[in-house]
């Protein structure tokens, strides 16, 4: 299942994708990794999922990344006497947390959260930005608003608060007991949503332990604050284009996509756009020409991957949308501007032995026209510092953990093995060239650029680099 190309596709699951034949559609077609979305769904309906999953690695024996998103804390209205309400520009409108229905002049919004952020000049958005308030006063308890953009609104609608800082931790019991559920089916990436700070990461660390990686989804402006610590806090990133479309202006998304990006790049950290990437093929055959230009322009911006959400989970053509995800990736990489790119962006090397043996394998790669790189790894790290050096050539990353080998499916430009470690120098390069011809990737004749650390086995050590004939 070598793919011909360096960023990866996450499908996300549903409905739409819950059988064995369509997942094994999904793989062929180019899913690398699988995401369960626990705002949806029951545990069984994931565990399901799982467990057909795991048994098409084995059917194919090519790790699979599985990666659970919970679902978060969700600022929601209270309900409303008498149905729905149209709110007009300059009304005046309450909000308090008596849970009695709600008025024509005041709604219950039942998250005592909400009113300790209240400040004057504060913004409420309702139902995903489509009705905006502006707080003009508050107390304890209340908060009293001005409609500034008109419109509909009704029960349970959303709330968002693009301008204050909500104290609420972004694990909820549901979260917490969903947590336990995933990790003991042996999801490989955790995905956290509501991130505001580094410390919220940290909190889902101490939780997770070790057991899988974790992943803080950017949705909320004020984690772009905080941006490089939670960078640093996380083993990878979502831009959660979605939610952070509602928050901030439309305008200021794209930028901000680039700057997570270099961010990530520059940290060694896997980086997924997410969100309405293939958004028209939920019911259509074939995407708008805008919607394949995103798509390429997060490629052209050095993502690791693209996700696809409702057009993979529920849509009419799941298998058509990886499809096509996988074509235009295959284009991208194709132009010789994707290189220029990837080589104009790359950072100076740190000065530890590992940052420059793994600069040194992407220059000798590229001036031998080497086949490939082969990272040896326990812990992912030598090849995440290959990857992030942007090779122009693929990386075989051969490890004896499957853990890792399963991890790395998500980062750019990897194609992950599972076996033992290597016992000496004599075994690091048989073992190097024998996989590599088994997966294809190089043939008789060509060349192996090789990194590994000594002592064998011994995590964060890469302080060897060879080459080696096939």
């Amino acid at each position: 299942m070598r793919r011909q190309r360096f960023a990866k596709i996450v499908a996300t699951l549903g409905p739409a994708s819950s059988t064995v034949e369509r997942l094994r559609e999904l793989f062929e077609a180019g899913a690398d990794v699988f995401r369960l979305n626990f705002s949806h769904g029951t545990q069984d309906d994931h565990r399901q999922r799982v467990e057909l999953l795991r048994g098409l690695e084995q059917e194919y024996n090519h790790p699979i990344a599985i990666l659970m998103d919970l679902q978060g804390p969700k600022l929601r209205l209270g309900s409303f006497a008498k149905g729905p309400l149209e709110l007009k520009k300059g009304q005046k409108l309450r909000f308090d947390m008596d849970k009695a229905p709600g008025t024509a002049k005041r709604i219950p919004l039942p998250h005592p959260e909400i009113f300790a952020a209240a400040k004057p000049d504060g913004l409420l958005l309702i139902d995903d930005g489509k009705v905006r308030l502006r707080i003009a006063a508050h107390t304890e308890d209340t908060i009293d608003t001005v409609v500034e953009v008109a419109g509909p609104i009704s029960d349970r609608k959303g709330v968002n608060l693009p301008n204050l800082v909500v104290p609420l931790s972004p694990m909820t019991p549901k979260d917490r007991k969903d947590l336990d559920y995933g990790l003991s089916l042996g999801v490989d990436w955790v995905a956290l949503s509501f991130v505001q700070h580094a410390h919220d990461i940290a909190e889902l660390k101490k939780l997770v332990a070790g057991r899988a990686a974790v992943m803080a989804k950017l949705e909320k402006p004020a984690a772009i604050e905080h941006l490089d610590e939670i960078i640093e806090q996380s083993d990878g990133i979502m831009v959660a284009r979605g939610d952070l479309g509602v928050e901030m202006p439309p305008e200021a998304v794209p930028p901000l996509q680039k700057r997570i990006l270099a961010a990530c790049r520059a940290a060694g950290r896997p980086a997924i756009v997410a969100t309405q990437m293939l958004d028209s093929m939920v019911h259509s055959p074939t995407p708008t020409r805008a919607e394949a230009s995103d798509v390429a322009t997060a490629v052209y911006d050095g993502a690791d991957a693209v996700m696809l959400s409702a057009e993979s989970a529920s849509g009419d053509y799941p298998v058509e949308a990886v499809t096509i995800m996988d074509r235009i990736l295959k284009s991208v990489e194709a132009d010789p501007l994707y290189r220029r790119l990837m080589d104009a962006s790359r950072r100076e090397p740190e000065a530890t032995t590992a940052d420059a043996i793994s600069a040194a394998a992407r220059q000798c790669a590229h001036t031998l026209a080497a086949a490939a790189i082969v990272t040896y790894t326990s812990t992912g790290s030598t090849t995440l510092r290959a990857a992030r050096e942007r090779p122009d050539v693929r990386i075989l990353c051969l490890t004896p953990s499957l853990d890792t080998a399963r991890r790395m499916t998500l980062t750019w430009g990897v194609h992950p093995i599972h076996g033992e470690d290597a016992q000496n120098f004599a075994d690091m390069v048989q073992r190097a060239v024998r996989v590599a011809r088994k997966e294809g990737m190089a043939k008789v004749g060509e060349r192996l650029v090789i990194t590994a650390g000594v002592p064998f086995g011994t995590p964060g050590a890469t302080n060897i680099l060879r080459i080696a004939y096939v």
